[in-house]
C-alpha cells in the first residue's frame, strides 16, 4: 500500500515536472504583398463568377430612375448603384454583395432613406 502511495507520488511529481518544461513556439509572421493584389480582390468581387446579391431601390421611367440613382450616389457612396432597362421600366441596381446576410444589413441603411428597396439575387446569364 505504501508503496503504491509512493509510486503514484514520484509519477505526479515526474508529470509535474516534465510539463513545465512544455513550451510552444512564438513566431512572428510579416506578409509582404503587392498592392496590385489588393486591386485585383476588389476587382474580383464586381465581376460576376459567383453568386451575387443586389438591392433594387425602385424602377419607373428614364428621368425618375436617373435622378434615384443620382440621389442615392450622393446618399451612399460606399455601394456601387446602376441602372437597368427592362422592359418596360428602368430599375436603379445597388452593389454586389457576396451573401444574403451582407445585403441584408445594407438594405437595414438604405430603408432609411429609399423605404422601397428590397434584396434580389439577379438572373444568371448563360
Amino acid at each position: 500500500m505504501k508503496r503504491n502511495i509512493l509510486k503514484i507520488t514520484l509519477s505526479l511529481l515526474a508529470l509535474l515536472l516534465f510539463s513545465n518544461n512544455i513550451n510552444a513556439q512564438d513566431g512572428v509572421v510579416k506578409i509582404e504583398q503587392d498592392s496590385d493584389i489588393t486591386k485585383l480582390l476588389e476587382y474580383k468581387k464586381d465581376v460576376k463568377t459567383v453568386d451575387l446579391y443586389k438591392i433594387q431601390l425602385d424602377f419607373g421611367s428614364r428621368s425618375e430612375a436617373e435622378s434615384l440613382k443620382r440621389k442615392f450616389q450622393n446618399t451612399f457612396a460606399q455601394w456601387p448603384a446602376e441602372m437597368v432597362y427592362e422592359t418596360p421600366n428602368y430599375k436603379v441596381w445597388v452593389g454586389n454583395f457576396s451573401t444574403r446576410l451582407e445585403a441584408d444589413i445594407a438594405l437595414l441603411e438604405i430603408k432609411k432613406k429609399f423605404s422601397k428597396a428590397m434584396v434580389f439575387e439577379p438572373k444568371k446569364d448563360d
